[in-house]
């Protein structure tokens, strides 16, 4: 074993979307200086990504393998038995997932574990008690700022759950050059979120205002960017694509779709709006002027609550008349982003708890929170779902099973986009 992550430090990440998989690769090279890629694995599931969606996210040119939970356990198991055994592990997955993986991984029994290091991909507003405590019992939690650091042990430490595994970081994909204006340049750039707003109306408001502000501002240009192209699936359902609202509209020319790697489309932005998107916090640590919209409340559900304190609340009739909202310093401090530490300090914490770790003779037992004793009604139902048994036969792959494979997922992703919208408008009746 490594003695320090500054020898060669094999790391493996498990992903279950595209968002993830950046997290997850971005993060194992932070973790350790060692400058071997890590080998990429991708759940199998609804929301596996495509090869462009994978390729947009510019973390690698290699494509990761595609894997149900049992044949990556099986590859951990394979690679440990060939004396190439993995020394740290990353989990880019949903809380569900993870407490069934590190459940996995405990039954594998490995003479040596790897170190499992956790975390999660951007703004934490929604289930952060369930979504923590599903996480519990991996080696590292990462947080993503000073607040969900205090957060997260606040969690931990209410329930009586160790909270030491809680490592403060950053988001690994914050960087770039610096916001600087360009004459005869006025980009606004939204940043589209697939299930926020959920609703069609939601939706259909949000394209007409910034349609409606392309006309306002002829001089400007308007830039809608989006996530995945219809068909594809991202971390979370999009019932209601932009893409096939804006059939209906008539935009004027300087006001476009347009997909690609967030930061190269931030390399020219000017003005980045959005509900409540990451992409929010990658713009502000980039000091990119950034809009963060009230027009539909500010809500748990739309996670713009967020962003109270932030000074960065505002309407798309603030907008429309001109005004660009002033963060605050301190709010952006306590969020990890325009810090007055060195962004590339940000992981000197995760390393150094990785590298101890990985000095240690012997890793202790993998010890989640939810285990049979304390959550006999609600464990045996994640486990069962994710099936995560390596002893059952592997299926053999073919042309076939690829086939069905693809068209289940067509139909799937059919189900969301078009027949339930229908059958909850039925319902409204």
């Amino acid at each position: 074993m490594p003695a320090s992550t500054n020898e060669a430090v094999r790391v493996a990440v498990l992903a279950d979307s595209d968002t993830r998989w950046k997290w997850g690769a971005l993060t194992a090279r932070r973790l350790t200086t060692a400058t071997a890629e890590p080998t990429g694995f991708v759940l199998r599931g609804r929301a596996t990504p495509t090869p462009r969606q994978l390729a947009e996210t510019g973390v690698s040119t290699t494509t990761p393998g595609e894997v149900t939970g049992a044949e990556f356990l099986r590859a951990v198991r394979d690679a440990a038995e060939r004396g190439e055994g993995y020394d740290v592990v990353v989990l880019a997955l949903v809380g569900g997932t993870v407490r069934a993986v590190l459940q996995g991984l405990a039954d594998l029994a490995l003479d040596r574990r790897p170190v499992i290091v956790t975390g999660y991909v951007g703004v934490v507003y929604e289930k952060l008690t369930d979504g923590l405590l599903l996480r519990h019992g991996a080696d590292v939690v990462l947080a993503n700022s000073r607040h969900d650091a205090e957060r997260f042990r606040a969690v931990y430490e209410g329930v009586g759950a160790g909270s030491d595994s809680v490592v403060e970081a950053a988001l690994p994909f914050l960087g770039g050059a610096p916001h600087t204006p360009e004459a005869g340049r006025d980009t606004l750039v939204f940043a589209a979120q697939p299930s926020v707003p959920a609703t069609r109306a939601e939706r259909s408001y949000v394209l007409r205002r910034l349609i409606d502000h392309a006309r306002l501002h002829p001089g400007r240009e308007v830039l809608l960017k989006l996530r995945s192209k219809p068909g594809e699936h991202t971390t979370h359902l999009e019932e209601f694509p932009f893409q096939k609202l804006v059939r209906d509209l008539d935009p004027p020319a300087n006001f476009r779709l347009v997909y690609g790697h967030m930061g190269e489309v931030l390399d020219r932005t000017d003005l980045l709006v959005t509900v409540s998107s990451t992409a929010a916090l990658e713009a502000l640590h980039r000091r990119v002027p950034t809009a963060i919209l009230t027009d539909l409340g500010v809500r748990e559900a739309l996670g713009n609550h967020h962003f109270v304190g932030s000074g960065l609340l505002t309407s798309f009739d603030g907008l429309d008349k001109g005004h660009v909202p002033i963060p605050d310093d301190t709010w952006l401090a306590r969020q990890g982003v325009a810090s007055d530490s060195p962004y590339e300090a940000a992981f000197d914490a995760a390393r150094d708890r990785v590298a101890a770790l990985l000095a240690l003779p012997a890793l202790p037992p993998i010890t989640p929170y939810y285990t049979a004793e304390t959550a006999p009604g609600y464990l045996p139902g994640i486990l069962a779902r994710h099936r995560l048994d390596v002893t059952a036969q592997e299926p053999r792959e073919s042309g076939l099973r690829r086939v069905v494979r693809e068209a289940a997922r067509g139909a799937y992703r059919h189900g969301v986009q078009r027949v339930a919208p229908v059958i909850r408008r039925l319902g409204e009746l």
